[in-house]
C-alpha cells in the first residue's frame, strides 16, 4: 500500500529479508500469508509479485462487501442468528476509530485513514459475532485499499476526496436503523467507485 512494491513487479524472499534487516523465515511466512489473502502471486521459482486487481475486479469487491453487509444489518436489527448488540466498550472503541478515520479522510491523510479505516470495520463487523465473515469482509476490504491506494497516491490534494461517514454509519447500526445503514453504506460504496473510475480515467 506504500506503493514501494509495484503491482507486476518480481521479488524475492531475500530480497526483502535483506532490505528490512531480518532474517529469511519471518520474511517467507510474511508473504506467503499474503499471498493467501490474495495480495500476492507466487512465482515458481522466482519468488513472488504484486498482484494487480483490475476495475473490474475493485467493483466486484465492492459488490461482494455490499451484499454480505446487507445481510449482516438485517440480522443485527432482527436479533437472529450470533449478532447481538455490542456492549459500551465494543462502542467506544468503535467510535474512536470512527472519529480518527473521519479525520484522517477530511484532512485527506490517506496513510492515517487506511489505519483507522480498517480497524473500524473490522471492529463494526465483529458485533456480527461470525469470525468467518469479519474475515472475508476484513480481506476484501484490503484488496480494496491495495486497489485504490497507488492511484490516490498520485493526487496532489486527497481532502475532501475521501469518504467520512463513519459515526453517521455507526449511530444508524446502535439505532439499528436497517434502512440507514443500507442507505449509508450504498452512499459509501457509490462513493468508492466514481472515486476509483475517476482516478483510473485520468491513469
Amino acid at each position: 500500500m506504500a506503493g514501494r512494491l509495484p503491482t507486476g513487479r518480481d521479488f524475492t524472499v531475500k530480497e526483502i529479508a535483506e532490505q528490512y534487516g531480518v532474517s529469511a523465515t519471518p520474511v517467507r511466512e510474511a508473504l506467503v500469508d499474503l499471498a493467501a489473502q490474495g495480495l500476492l502471486e507466487v512465482e515458481q521459482h522466482r519468488g513472488f509479485r504484486v498482484h494487480e486487481f483490475t476495475l473490474d475486479d475493485f467493483r466486484s469487491m465492492v459488490e461482494a462487501r455490499t451484499l454480505v453487509f446487507d445481510g449482516v444489518f438485517r440480522q443485527v436489527a432482527s436479533g437472529e442468528g450470533r449478532a447481538r448488540p455490542p456492549d459500551a466498550a465494543a462502542l467506544a472503541s468503535v467510535r474512536r476509530r470512527a472519529e480518527a478515520a473521519e479525520r484522517a479522510a477530511l484532512a485527506g491523510e490517506l496513510d492515517v485513514l487506511i489505519g483507522y479505516d480498517l480497524r473500524y470495520w473490522r471492529e463494526l463487523g465483529g458485533i456480527i459475532g461470525n469470525s468467518y465473515i469479519t474475515d472475508f469482509l476484513d480481506r476484501i476490504r484490503v484488496q480494496c485499499w491495495a486497489f485504490a491506494v497507488p492511484y490516490l497516491r498520485r493526487e496532489e490534494e486527497l481532502a475532501g476526496q475521501l469518504w467520512s461517514g463513519h459515526r453517521e454509519l455507526l449511530a444508524a447500526v446502535e439505532r439499528r436503523d436497517t434502512a440507514s445503514a443500507e442507505r449509508i453504506v450504498g452512499e459509501y460504496n457509490a462513493h468508492s467507485v466514481a472515486l476509483v473510475q475517476k482516478l483510473t480515467g485520468r491513469s
